[in-house]
């Protein structure tokens, strides 16, 4: 399960298929160098993204 402290790269590497959910909230963390650093809670808020929507559909997306 994805939560709203874990780093968005590894996010990522550790789950690819989140990268469409990332797309669809219009969040380009995928090609962001920030995201080795950043959280998913902090990226979203920055890009005004609601953190439970958010975690919602990457949690849903996870196989």
């Amino acid at each position: 399960m994805i939560t709203r402290e874990m780093i968005i790269s590894d996010i990522i590497t550790r789950h690819p298929e989140t990268v469409a959910v990332f797309k669809k909230y219009n969040l380009d963390c995928y090609e962001c160098q920030i995201a080795d650093l950043e959280t998913l809670e902090h990226g979203a808020g920055v890009h005004k993204v609601s953190i439970d929507e958010l975690l919602d559909a990457i949690n849903r997306s996870l196989k």
